[in-house]
């Protein structure tokens, strides 16, 4: 399988070209930058690119998808219904639970709330396509916009993404691949929910409020992820940018 990956300057976030083999039809997924490299690149191989699949509404995600419909004009862009409003240039629903045939590849839709409503992820031949809710040793935030809560990011992460084939490489929204062995039995975030690892107690503030900081990690870009729960019970997922450690 052709799996191709731009990333974009600023936001580090991936936009792939996938097709079966060259000469075949192609999508890709999501569409944030260097989709002009990409078009090329499948000019080189002599792909047909016939869809966008957009894991997620967010402008890092979606930038240049203008870019690619001018090249394109009937090229599909397909997102999750919730999504359709706020994904300029969309052209139909992307339901989960679809299975899609795109030139040889079969092509599985799995619906993955929390870091927004309408965030999907994208499962093709060993290969899984996870947006933002599931990085390399890191997972996604619960308050961008669009978000829900973070009992729909750990159900999805969980019960949707971690129940594929251990051996499925995972390639996410932002910066490097992974598996998902490697992700249940290395993430931070998910040893916890394993109960591998016992859950932080530390003080801090978030943004000048009283937390508790229950797991500190690395993340994707450099910083940090932090999963703080609230005076009242509430448990959120968020930038270490916004936690002051009180140690």
């Amino acid at each position: 399988m052709i799996v191709e990956r731009a990333v974009h300057p600023q936001w580090q976030s991936n936009t792939y070209l996938v097709a079966s083999a060259s000469g075949s039809k192609a999508f890709f997924v999501d569409g944030g930058a260097g989709v002009e490299d990409l078009l090329d690149r499948a000019e080189q191989l002599s792909l047909t690119v016939t869809h966008v699949l957009v894991t997620h509404r967010h402008e890092d995600h979606v930038e240049e998808i203008a870019q690619i419909r001018e090249r394109l004009p009937d090229v599909e862009v397909l997102c999750h219904p919730k999504e359709l409003e706020h994904v300029r240039g969309a052209t139909g629903e992307l339901r989960p639970g679809a299975a899609l045939s795109i030139g040889d590849l079969a092509v599985e839709v799995l619906e993955t709330p929390g870091h927004t409503g309408g965030s999907v992820a994208i499962l093709v031949d060993g290969h899984l396509f996870t947006g933002d809710t599931l990085f390399r040793c890191s997972v996604g935030g619960v308050t961008s916009p669009g978000h829900t809560t973070f009992d729909d990011l750990r159900r999805s992460i969980m019960d949707v993404l971690l129940r594929v084939a251990p051996d499925t490489v995972v390639l996410p929204g932002h910066a490097d691949a992974s598996t998902v062995g490697e992700e249940w039995d290395h993430n931070p975030f998910v040893r916890v929910w394993r109960g591998l690892e016992p859950e932080g107690t530390e003080r801090c503030q978030v943004l000048g409020r009283p937390a508790q900081l229950v797991v500190w990690a690395a993340d994707y870009d450099g910083g940090h992820k932090a999963w703080v729960r609230w005076a009242d019970g509430r448990d959120e997922i968020l930038a270490g940018s916004k936690v002051q450690r009180d140690r």
